[in-house]
């Protein structure tokens, strides 16, 4: 019954905001997803980054540990979920990476700070980083057929990364003044990533949604698999293991259902895996966390 409570003390503050963003859509309120993901992006989700890698009490070894578990468990889902859709004769281009890649920033980042505190959000923006790497390099790649390795360097999030690391890796702090700037920039992310999730599934069309289900149950039980495997093989400690598996786990994220429709790829059946995956983690995730916590 306490780990009841406290599972739902963790999951509710994030399935409640994303409830807000659908009931703020529902209602017919204005709100301009594009601009909001830019400004999360482009500003506030680096500055949490930098300032989360920065201030962390956290064994820049054990970080490094987990960067390159995150990096095996990636790999082993790629070729998990390559097998998957080749065998069940599925679109490559509209299923692989949605599949692969969970929502690790609007989703992972609350939660890992709601269960584990600051020490939980400093593990959870490495993988989130590696995640967003793959995902802007291999991901694109994927869907387009032409993504630039080279992009990823643009992106303020890969920037906020380095920094936050270089500064973790010297002892280095920025003066009060502007660390506490960094902060308050950094705090609007996590609601305003969690408003934007609601609403981007309230005005999603989803189609395949048969298809959508088993493929959701199938990519919740092979991420918690590999995320359990990966972490027990790299011995990562309590925290780091719980966070490397409640990363994996994640919804699909919406940003798969955008760069379908941008690059010509099945954006109706991936909606369905973000719409159905993001319902069925209400159960999946508070179940994962009350084996983690």
């Amino acid at each position: 019954m306490i780990i009841a409570l406290t599972v739902l003390e963790i999951v509710a503050p994030v399935f409640i905001l994303a409830a807000i963003g659908f009931a703020w859509v529902k209602l017919g309120f204005e709100y301009r997803v594009e601009f909001v993901t830019r400004l999360a992006m482009t500003l506030s989700v680096p500055c949490l980054i930098f300032t989360a890698l920065m201030q962390t009490e956290v064994d820049p070894v054990a970080l490094t540990t987990l960067s390159l578990a995150a990096l095996v468990s990636y790999g082993v889902l790629t070729l998990a979920f390559l097998a998957v859709i080749t065998v069940a004769r599925l679109d490559r281009r509209s299923y692989l990476a949605p599949l692969i890649f969970g929502n690790t920033g609007n989703m992972g980042l609350p939660l890992a700070l709601f269960a584990f505190g600051d020490e939980g959000l400093g593990y959870a923006v490495v993988v989130f980083a590696v995640m967003a790497i793959y995902s802007f390099t291999f991901g694109i790649w994927l869907v387009s057929g032409g993504g630039s390795p080279l992009k990823v360097l643009k992106e303020p999030m890969v920037a906020g990364t380095l920094l936050g690391g270089v500064f973790l890796w010297q002892g280095w702090q920025t003066p009060v003044f502007l660390t506490n700037t960094l902060e308050l920039i950094g705090q609007m992310a996590i609601p305003v990533m969690l408003i934007t999730l609601g609403v981007a599934v309230a005005r999603l069309h989803p189609g395949r949604l048969g298809r959508a289900a088993w493929l959701s149950l199938l990519k919740a039980a092979i991420c918690i698999l590999v995320g359990w495997a990966v972490g027990r093989w790299f011995a990562l400690p309590p925290v780091a293991f719980a966070v490397l598996v409640l990363q994996l786990v994640t919804p699909v994220a919406v940003t798969s259902y955008l760069l379908a429709e941008k690059y010509g790829a099945d954006g109706d059946a991936v909606a369905g895996l973000v719409v159905v995956s993001t319902l069925l983690s209400v159960v999946v995730i508070p179940l994962t966390l009350g084996f983690l916590i």
